[in-house]
């Protein structure tokens, strides 16, 4: 296994406010965030493009009990397909106990992946970084120690860091964590209250509260986001400034279920094609066989002849069960032979 480097953190901290915001999170609040997201990706001119989906659970890490969060998010942006999926489990003040992020653009003749795996370990936040461009991968393991690591807020606690700040309706000043940029470089993101303005929601017209979000990046560029939100948490609207596709809720989310009631889902059908996780897997078992019947092939040469002649064989003989014809074929280079006539049956 590769050692991993040390990560340098130079003089970049977060926030005191920061910090301290972190800390003032409870259980009844993180409670309150435990809930399903669903919205469409749509262009300018109102086309749909994918979907977003997010969802929160309880779970145990270590035999500690902490939030388990999926985000996932998939489409096409000028016919290329593109999706992002996140995976991470939570602890009740929002540190990451362990995180996987997906990233994937597909292009006609060129892959652009990016893949990370974050876990705490022996007092270390250790980062395995994987990018694919093409037909060249990078591979790079780092870790950090926890201890420098005071208000980090990666991308799946993140989404829960904005509910939380929703359901407040309130974003305090100074809001600067310690991040991770796009090249899960350590930064900084700083968070901005927008304000709160009218935007309609299916029929309706709603009262929304608006986050910003800012990740700095290398050369002093930043990436942001616009964020708006219900009073009860639930995202109305996301999208990256400069960026002509937005993320919308089409209908009011139906309120929070309570007391004894049986609650019906629909049971939708699996298309592994449209899951990047699922589709990602198949692509990496397909080339791992691929490569394993290659080298089977190279160490035995003469499997290729004998497959050859086979077929060849069985076109000219034309049998009515192939099967049989088989057995029969290949008995006969068996040291032991079974009497009578080998293609006696099959002819």
């Amino acid at each position: 296994m590769e050692e991993p480097a040390t990560g340098e953190l130079e003089e970049i901290k977060a926030s005191r406010e920061a910090i301290d915001f972190l800390s003032s999170i409870g259980a009844a609040e993180v409670e309150r965030c435990v809930f399903k997201d669903s919205l469409v990706t749509v262009s300018e001119g109102g086309i749909e493009l994918g979907e977003f989906k997010l969802t929160v659970e309880w779970t145990s890490f270590r035999e500690q009990p902490c939030l388990l969060l999926h985000a996932q998010s998939h489409g096409a942006l000028d016919r290329t397909p593109c999706g992002t999926a996140i995976t991470a489990y939570i602890s009740l003040n929002l540190e990451t106990l362990e995180q996987d992020h997906h990233e994937y653009i597909r292009l006609q003749d060129h892959l652009l992946d990016r893949k990370s795996h974050m876990v705490q370990r022996d007092g270390q936040l250790v980062v395995n970084k994987i990018t694919t461009e093409g037909e060249e991968e990078r591979r790079q393991i780092v870790s950090y120690p926890l201890s420098s690591l005071k208000g980090l807020v990666c991308e799946g606690s993140n989404l829960l860091l904005l509910r939380v700040l929703a359901l407040r309706r309130n974003v305090p000043e100074n809001m600067i964590f310690l991040s991770f940029n796009q090249d899960k470089d350590i930064s900084t993101s700083t968070y901005r209250d927008l304000g709160y303005k009218k935007q309609m929601v299916g029929e309706e017209v709603v009262e929304v509260l608006g986050v910003e979000r800012s990740v700095d990046s290398v050369g002093g560029s930043s990436a942001t986001w616009h964020c708006y939100f219900l009073p009860d948490g639930h995202l109305v609207s996301r999208v990256q400034v400069g960026s002509s596709v937005s993320m919308r809720l089409l209908q009011i989310p139906p309120q929070t279920h309570t007391g004894d009631e049986t609650l019906v889902f629909e049971k939708k059908p699996l298309v592994w094609e449209e899951d990047m996780q699922m589709y990602s897997k198949f692509l990496d078992r397909k080339e791992e066989l691929k490569e394993d019947h290659c080298s089977y092939l190279r160490k035995w040469p003469k499997l290729r002849v004998m497959m050859s002649d086979f077929v060849q064989f069985l076109l000219l003989r034309k049998p009515s069960n192939v099967f049989v014809f088989a057995h029969q074929y290949f008995s006969s280079f068996a040291s032991i032979r079974p009497s009578g006539g080998t293609f006696h049956t099959s002819s």
